[in-house]
């Protein structure tokens, strides 16, 4: 499996922006997808956005024009850049990483967990 390291959450205003980071370690070359996602006080844990190994992104509809997630595989790292912040965006954002046979998950590692607090 792999290790993941958030980073770059923070307290940001309403409008503001914020990017988030993910550095991976371990066995990177058995990863199928990687994503964010985030859960707020007495919320399911959702998903934000993903990234597969082709390439393909995808997103809530919620974040849809405002979020972005993108990945450099020189440094083994995914991001997620937040734009247009609102106060409903205030989470924990987990950084996620996966290993699929077809549409199984033979494993899924989490991150720590990033706070980014959206203040109006």
């Amino acid at each position: 499996q792999v290790q993941l390291v958030e980073s770059g959450g923070g307290l940001v205003q309403a409008g503001g922006s914020l990017r988030l980071s993910c550095a991976a370690s371990g066995s990177i070359s058995s990863i199928n997808a990687m994503g964010w996602y985030r859960q707020a006080p007495g919320n399911q844990r959702e998903l934000v956005a993903a990234i597969a190994s082709g390439g393909s992104t995808s997103y809530a509809d919620s974040v849809k024009g405002r979020f972005t997630i993108s990945r450099d595989n020189a440094k083994n790292t995914v991001y997620l850049q937040m734009n247009s912040l609102k106060p409903e965006d205030t989470s924990v954002y987990y950084c996620n990483a996966e290993r699929l046979n077809g549409e199984s998950v033979l494993w899924r590692s989490w991150g720590q967990g990033t706070q980014v607090t959206v203040s109006s």
